[in-house]
C-alpha cells in the first residue's frame, strides 16, 4: 500500500495548494503540512518553495513526484492483477491483546472462510504501539480498546464492551466491599503501562482521586491468561473486559465484584489513518468482520 504521506504529497503536487489538497483528501490543512514536513525531513530535501506568493515544486520534489506516481500506478496495477486471480486480498492489521484473544478470532476465521485466497497478518500489541505502527505504515488498520486522537484517524465503533472488577471464586476480602475505594486494601493485578485495559482503569481512578499506588500493592502482568490464573488462585483482584473472562465467569472459577457507582463500558474501535485512499475498502472489511458470529457487543 502507498504510504498515506505520499498520497498527501501527490495531492499537493496536483493542486499546488495545501488548503485545496486538505479539502480533496478530507483531512486538516495542518495534517497536510505535517505530512509534507515528514517527507522533507525523511529525504533531507525541500519539496516545495515559494516565489513570492506562488508555490512551486523543487527539483527534488519533481523527482519524488515521478517516483510516487510510479509507485501509485504499480500498486493499483498489482491490485487489479491480483483481483483477476481470485480472492487475492492481503490484510495487514493490528489488534489489542483483549481483542486479539477474545473478540477477533471468530470474525477472522469467517473472513478467511469467505476469502480462501486472502493473506492475513494480524499484529497483537497495546494501543500505543499499534498507533505507532499505523503512523509508520506497518499496518493498514487496527481494532483497539485504548484512546487515540480522533482528529488523526477515521474511526468506527466495532463493539461496546462492559468493563468489570473480578476476583477468584473463593477470594476473601479484607473489608466489606461496596465501592471501589473499599478495594484499596487489596493487591491489584494490572496490564502493563500503555495497554488500553489499564488506561481505562487509570482514568476512572483519576476521576475519584485515586491511583494504582493507593492499592495495597499492584502487580504488572502483560499476559491476560496469566492475570486470570493469578486472580483465580486468589493472588489479587483485577479489572478486565467482560469478554476476556466470560468463560471463567460461566465456569465459576472467577466472579464479578459488584461495585456501586461503577458501571463502565468502553468502545472497541476500528481505526485507520485519516485521508487514506483505501478508506472505502476498510469500511467494507469492518462491516464483514462485525457481522461475523462471536463479535462482542
Amino acid at each position: 500500500m502507498l504510504d498515506f504521506r505520499m498520497d498527501t504529497f501527490l495531492m499537493v503536487c496536483e493542486t499546488m495548494n495545501f488548503t485545496r489538497a486538505a479539502e480533496r483528501l478530507n483531512i486538516t490543512q495542518p495534517a497536510v503540512s505535517q505530512h509534507i514536513r515528514f517527507l522533507e525531513d525523511y529525504y533531507g530535501a525541500k519539496l516545495f518553495a515559494y516565489q513570492g506568493k506562488k508555490m512551486e515544486i523543487t527539483e527534488a520534489g519533481r523527482l519524488l513526484q515521478s517516483a510516487g506516481l510510479t509507485m501509485k500506478h504499480d500498486v493499483m496495477s498489482l491490485k487489479e492483477e491480483m483481483g483477476g486471480l481470485g480472492d487475492g486480498e492481503s490484510l495487514r492489521f493490528g489488534v489489542t491483546l483483549t481483542v486479539g484473544e477474545f473478540v477477533i478470532p471468530e470474525p477472522a476465521a469467517r473472513y478467511l472462510a469467505n476469502h480462501p485466497e486472502a493473506a492475513l497478518r494480524m499484529d497483537v500489541s497495546n494501543t500505543k504501539e499499534l498507533l505507532r505502527k499505523l503512523d509508520g505504515g506497518e499496518i493498514d488498520f487496527a481494532l483497539v480498546e485504548g484512546n487515540f486522537a480522533k482528529s488523526e484517524y477515521e474511526h468506527l465503533v466495532y463493539a461496546t464492551e462492559p468493563y468489570i472488577a473480578v476476583c477468584g471464586a473463593d477470594h476473601a476480602f479484607r473489608t466489606e466491599v461496596h465501592k471501589i475505594e473499599d478495594l484499596t486494601g487489596e493487591r491489584i493485578i494490572v496490564r502493563e503501562a500503555g495497554s488500553g485495559t489499564r488506561e481505562i482503569l487509570e482514568r476512572y481512578l483519576e476521576g475519584r482521586n485515586l491511583m494504582l499506588e493507593d492499592f495495597g500493592n499492584f502487580v504488572e502482568v502483560s499476559n491476560i491468561d496469566a492475570i486470570k490464573t493469578l486472580v483465580g488462585k486468589n493472588c489479587g483482584i483485577t479489572f478486565l473486559y467482560e469478554a476476556a473472562v466470560r468463560r471463567e465467569l460461566c465456569e465459576g472459577t472467577l466472579k464479578k465484584i459488584p461495585l456501586e457507582e461503577f458501571s463502565l463500558t468502553h468502545d472497541l474501535t476500528f481505526i485507520w489513518r485519516k485521508g487514506s485512499v483505501f478508506s472505502e475498502n476498510y469500511r467494507k472489511i469492518f462491516l464483514e468482520l462485525q457481522e461475523a458470529p462471536g463479535a462482542a457487543g
